[in-house]
């Protein structure tokens, strides 16, 4: 938490007990269901949350504004950024339904009335968003298809309605021939903890 709000001076009380709460949330049912790598809980606010973060240090999502998050797994970077966004709605899906459960779980421990999720495969979402945020389900050229259709089509933001995506390393021959516009956001611009050196927010705009 330390850390957290270090990087995040600007928490409210209700976001600081929230964010709190999440660390002995996740231990418990990861001991459930492994919904969190072992070798990751030890370092949960830095590889998860702060993590999932890192696209609010790239955009700020509006009051109103509609994020789809595909692959959330137990709930990343979906969770963390609806504390941060508490007036923006989030569609969390992943297809396997136990992971769902402890998204729901979590979110009504936290209080959360922003978060829906939903046990689903990406390509059956037929509602549009602004955005669509993820962190590394796959290669980009593949979820390109999965989105396909899910960008609503009039812009509010600074950037044009796309996708946030969490991915590390040399991403040149993934995303080489994109025929969307696109721009990657190194981390280690935010954190400068070791795990984010290689790390970044990739943003693809899908919407002229």
């Amino acid at each position: 938490m330390t850390l957290l709000q270090q990087y995040f001076p600007d928490l409210s009380a209700v976001q600081i007990e929230q964010f709190a709460a999440l660390e002995a949330l996740y231990n418990e049912w990861n001991a459930q269901i492994n919904v969190i790598s072992r070798k990751d809980t030890e370092h949960f606010y830095e590889r998860h949350v702060l993590h999932s973060l890192a696209i609010a240090k790239v955009a700020q999502f509006l009051p109103g504004a509609q994020v789809l998050d595909i692959g959330t797994g137990g709930g990343f970077p979906g969770i963390p950024l609806a504390i941060l966004f508490p007036e923006v709605q989030f569609h969390l899906v992943d297809s396997i339904g136990k992971k769902i459960k402890v998204v729901q779980e979590v979110a009504a421990s936290l209080g959360l009335q922003n978060v829906k999720a939903s046990h689903a495969r990406a390509e059956s979402i037929k509602e549009r968003y602004d955005f669509i945020v993820s962190r590394a389900v796959t290669q980009m050229p593949v979820f390109l298809t999965w989105v396909k259709g899910k960008s609503a089509k009039k812009n509010l933001h600074t950037f044009k309605n796309g996708i946030f995506y969490l991915k590390g390393g040399d991403l040149s021959e993934e995303l080489a021939g994109l025929k969307y516009p696109y721009k990657e956001f190194p981390i280690a611009d935010f954190y400068k903890e070791a795990f984010f050196e290689t790390k970044k927010v990739v943003y693809v705009q899908l919407v002229p």
